[in-house]
């Protein structure tokens, strides 16, 4: 009688916790590549290709550079950050305080390729 009690215990579990799953797999917040992540993760790539090409060509000299990536660094961790506290993804105003600092950092680096000299 107890290992049919034992049984039925066990499927339940398995029950509740294969719907707990589904549940938690379906929700938009926990998806890889979320969207708001997606986005600020292209844009620091893209960054990084802005400053490379920057320096390849003279525009932007090593000390310049290493401003911007050590700014790049800096936005990434902080990116790091609010995706732990939130389960892998970024809230809208994460999202809005992280592409505020890119625009920034764009800009200085659009700037400093357009002059071609320390800033």
């Amino acid at each position: 009688m107890t290992s049919r009690f034992s049984l039925i215990a066990f499927s339940m579990a398995a029950v509740l916790a294969s719907a707990g799953a589904m549940a938690q797999s379906t929700s938009p917040q926990d998806v890889p590549g979320h969207p708001r992540v997606s986005e600020v993760n292209q844009r620091l790539e893209n960054q990084q290709d802005r400053i490379q090409a920057g320096v390849a060509d003279g525009q932007l000299n090593a000390k310049q550079a290493a401003r911007d990536e050590k700014q790049d660094s800096n936005i990434a961790a902080r990116e790091s950050r609010d995706e732990a506290e939130h389960g892998g993804h970024l809230t809208k105003q994460e999202d809005k305080n992280l592409n505020k600092s890119l625009n920034q950092d764009s800009k200085r680096i659009h700037k400093q390729r357009k002059d071609g000299k320390a800033g």
